[in-house]
């Protein structure tokens, strides 16, 4: 029996003794990894930093300081690949962007380059990793075969981190980047819909397309270019619930002209009491010289649609359809006039979805339905590919059984100036979507969160459509099911950003949206 005893305590000893050694390799080949700097390696025309750092989340991060950074959610693996840029060789990237017989060499340039310099700095991580496990065993136990044990262990780790970061690698994720930085250089940087409609199926492409707008981008620094718009998309900005916040008119004027937004779609709630007082904060909309598709919202009464109506470029549908840059555009204000108290409002979920139905065979034939409330919203389930709405001020998208998406909107107006008073301030929300010319069809869209300085501050989370040319029909269908991606609260990421909320989460098929949200 004692023999037992003995024997037991002695594996629970060196069981502890092996966990020991394994926890201070693990610690040293981190401080290894930590410590074993940065790789210089030139990625066509670009000067970049490599660096490799632990992190919960596997991503790579492109900072292009100071236009911006980019996040792609790249692997699984528990490692970050930071890339600096650092310089740009003017006379390089004038070749390759001038040059035709090198611009079609240029994928592959770029692709062996990049990974020459991953190849280096894995090496080199390695290196410094086993070294730093080496030492740390070393300095600890003071035992040479413990120290080689602990040398083997890190090793074996690495290892296998390094294969999950292979085999888990994602080309796909360079269509969806994460940005945050200068509103100025978004649009550039992130790219156009172009690569996303055409060749997002192509991994090369996408890294030459990177490497080329950075290039673009650091050559005008001083003079930050505008969006280079393909012409195979229509644009559309999507606000909603500005709430008589004055800073909204600068962030929509900003994104429009940064963007090259074909038309502006405002899903309700501009004004905040509907009163004859407010109606002068709309005569901002004609200075936006494009269409201003208007849908009144619950706190916009009757006074504050004809105000929004005398505006040159504005659009006001309700119940009524109307072709707008070419895409088929229905809208349906809300039946309720909040601010007034004397009035019995019914706000009963079903009973706002029963709405929506009755007035689905108005919007037949439409391209794009704009609603205030989802509710409203849901009732149009089937009638279009695409349904916006706001109301709720915390953004989210669904993919309903019947094949249509709705994009719910947060406050573009910060839920107003009330929004100050609160603890967590109401972030600045609004959307760019992008419809295919052709099929009329939403092909991708980048959600936009300003903060910091204002409209100059912003993090975007670019969304790729995964089934375009799904079947939309009344009833629920059988087709393959879209990707849905999520933000806000109900986000299980935005990632990061870049997603953080990166990553597209599962479809939510008729998931409930969340209850209404007076303010």
């Amino acid at each position: 029996m004692k023999f037992v005893f003995k024997s037991t305590a002695v594996l629970r000893s060196r069981g502890a003794r092996i966990a020991a050694v394994l926890c201070v390799a693990a610690v040293g080949a981190w401080l290894g990894i930590f410590l074993s700097g940065t790789v210089r390696a030139q990625v066509g025309p670009v000067e970049t930093g490599m660096s490799l750092r632990p992190a919960w989340a596997g991503e790579t991060v492109v900072d292009a300081s100071p236009l911006g950074t980019l996040t792609f959610r790249t692997h699984s693996a528990p490692l970050r690949l930071r890339i600096t840029l650092e310089n740009i060789d003017q006379e390089r990237a004038k070749a390759l962007l001038e040059d035709p017989r090198l611009a079609d060499r240029l994928p592959g340039l770029i692709e062996d380059d990049l990974l020459d310099g991953v190849r280096a700095l894995v090496i080199r991580s390695l290196l410094c990793a086993g070294a730093g496990a080496l030492i740390a065993v070393l300095m600890v136990f003071r035992r040479p075969r413990t120290a080689l044990l602990g040398l083997l262990a890190a090793s074996v780790a690495l290892a296998a981190t390094g294969a999950m970061a292979a085999v888990t690698f994602r080309p796909s994720s360079l269509i969806e980047p994460r940005y945050s930085g200068l509103i100025a250089a978004a649009p550039s940087l992130v790219g156009s819909a172009e690569s996303i409609v055409t060749r997002f199926e192509s991994y090369r492409s996408q890294l030459t397309k990177l490497v080329t707008n950075v290039s673009k981008l650091y050559e005008t620094v001083s003079t930050l270019p505008l969006y280079d718009a393909d012409p195979k998309t229509i644009r559309v900005l999507h606000v909603s619930d500005i709430h008589l916040n004055p800073i909204a008119w600068n962030v929509i004027r900003s994104l429009k002209d940064q963007f090259a937004v074909d038309f502006i779609i405002d899903t309700g709630d501009i004004s905040d009491h509907g009163t004859k007082a407010e109606n002068k904060f709309v005569d901002e909309i004609q200075g936006l010289k494009v269409p201003y598709v208007f849908i009144r919202g619950n706190h916009d009464s009757m006074t504050t649609q004809k105000a929004v109506e005398k505006q040159k470029n504005a659009i006001v549908l309700d119940d009524r359809s109307r072709k707008v840059a070419g895409l088929k555009v229905y809208g349906l204000g809300d039946p309720r006039f909040t601010p007034d108290k004397s009035v019995t409002v019914d706000s009963d979920p079903a009973s706002l979805t029963e709405l929506g139905r009755a007035h689905r065979p108005k919007a037949s034939g439409a391209d794009l339905i704009a609603v205030h409330d989802g509710e409203v919203g849901r009732g149009f389930s089937g009638a279009a590919p695409m349904i916006l709405a706001g109301h709720t001020h915390e953004r989210r998208t669904t993919v309903f059984p019947t094949g249509t998406r709705m994009l719910v909107q947060g406050s573009t107006g910060g839920a107003g100036l009330r929004a100050l008073e609160h603890a967590q301030p109401t972030p600045v929300q609004a959307s760019v979507l992008y419809f295919d010319k052709e099929t009329k069809r939403l092909r991708a869209w980048d959600d936009i969160t300003l903060g910091g300085l204002g409209e100059q501050s912003v993090y975007i989370q670019r969304h790729v459509e995964a089934h375009p040319q799904r079947m939309i029909s009344p009833e629920p269908t059988n087709a393959p099911s879209p990707t849905g991606t999520i933000t806000g609260t109900a986000s299980p990421a935005a990632g990061p950003p870049l997603w953080h909320r990166g990553q597209s989460s599962p479809m939510l098929q008729g998931s409930p949206t969340e209850g209404d949200r007076e303010t």
